[in-house]
């Protein structure tokens, strides 16, 4: 399903970003300044190695090309900070399938097709495969990929003890907040009670019984606290956490070309460090919830069969819906594949 894993907050007002000091890409003399916002938490591994890919551009680039990083949601959501790079008041992103969906839909099949995958390698397998393609729509739409990468699994976190689906029929499920309604109809499809809000008023609904459940990557159930409500979690891996770190077309070719050469394996090794971190930060972010008192349900054979079952029920909703259906195609048809190739693994 759809997600933005986020903790926002209250973005800037456009005078303050703009604020003085600011160069104008592409157009005066002197560096060209990128801001990049992202909804990753500040002081996390996303953020710091962010921060060193832009220490290394600016030593690359002999200090014509420097990367602000805004961490944590400060410029808004997804959706808000696309429209800021469109707007050029933001240069670039590092975003979810969340995000990556305002700007074409197509990057749905990495991680809209709830149970479709069964490993982080199955994943990494389609998303290369299917990557030439959806690096060729985003760029139609004037935005140049820097790098891809997952974040490991969405799981339910929930105010009661719950490991199967039918435990969650009686729950309020959080649902983010968008101009796309399919996410609301596909969970009410599946029986379940969606409610959409913001990811900022997340935590005090929980708290105030407004919501019951938030299907959530760990490290952000952790840094969101949520798990301080949600003191349960079963271990369904419903949804893996794919992203991008995008820029404008615009500026990334307001950078000579000989600098962008240097610039783009340096992006993509970033990319690949964020990918290993943050797959190690959600793993230990559930060994530290156990033990500040989180109760992890874990997936028997049978249960996780329930699940998928469950889960392909809704996939006629989900094709054509959230997901374009020549992608939601060739998706599947890429997992079949690997798992031909790859025994055991089906």
């Amino acid at each position: 399903m759809r997600r933005q894993t986020s903790l926002l907050t209250i973005g800037l007002a456009f005078w303050v970003i703009l604020g003085p000091g600011t160069s104008t890409v592409g157009g005066a003399a002197g560096p060209i300044t990128i801001k990049l916002a992202t909804l990753a938490p500040k002081g996390s591994s996303y953020e710091r190695l962010l921060l060193e890919m832009g220490d290394k551009w600016r030593k690359a680039s002999d200090g014509q090309v420097e990367l602000t990083v805004f961490p944590g949601g400060t410029q808004g959501g997804e959706a808000e900070t696309v429209q800021r790079m469109n707007l050029k008041v933001l240069q670039a992103g590092l975003l979810t399938v969340g995000g990556l969906g305002e700007i074409d839909g197509g990057v749905a099949a990495l991680q809209e097709i709830p149970m479709l995958y069964r490993s982080l390698d199955e994943v990494e397998y389609v998303r290369e495969k299917m990557r030439p393609e959806l690096e060729k729509r985003l760029l139609a739409r004037g935005y140049v990929p820097l790098f891809w990468g997952d974040s490991g699994w969405v799981r339910f976190f929930s105010r009661k003890a719950a490991a199967r689906p039918d435990d969650f029929k009686s729950m309020k499920i959080f649902v983010t907040a968008s101009g796309n309604t399919a996410e609301a109809e596909i969970m009410q499809a599946l029986g379940y009670k969606p409610v959409t809000l913001s990811w900022t008023d997340v935590l005090i609904q929980l708290k105030t019984n407004g919501i019951d459940a938030v299907p959530v990557i760990p490290v952000l159930a952790l840094t969101g606290q949520y798990f301080t409500v949600t003191k349960h979690m079963v271990e369904v891996n419903w949804a893996p956490i794919v992203g991008a770190a995008v820029i404008t077309k615009s500026v990334w070719e307001a950078i000579p070309r000989a600098t962008r050469e240097v610039l783009m394996p340096i992006a993509i090794e970033t990319g690949k460090k964020i990918q290993a971190e943050g797959r190690k930060e959600n793993d230990g972010a559930v060994q530290a919830m156990r033990t500040l008192g989180l109760e992890v349900h874990p997936l028997t054979p049978q249960l996780d069969q329930e699940w998928r079952t469950f889960a392909e029920a809704v996939y006629p909703k989900v094709r054509g819906g959230m997901v374009p259906a020549e992608m939601f195609d060739k998706a599947r048809q890429l997992v079949a594949e690997y798992r031909s190739s790859h025994p055991g693994t089906r």
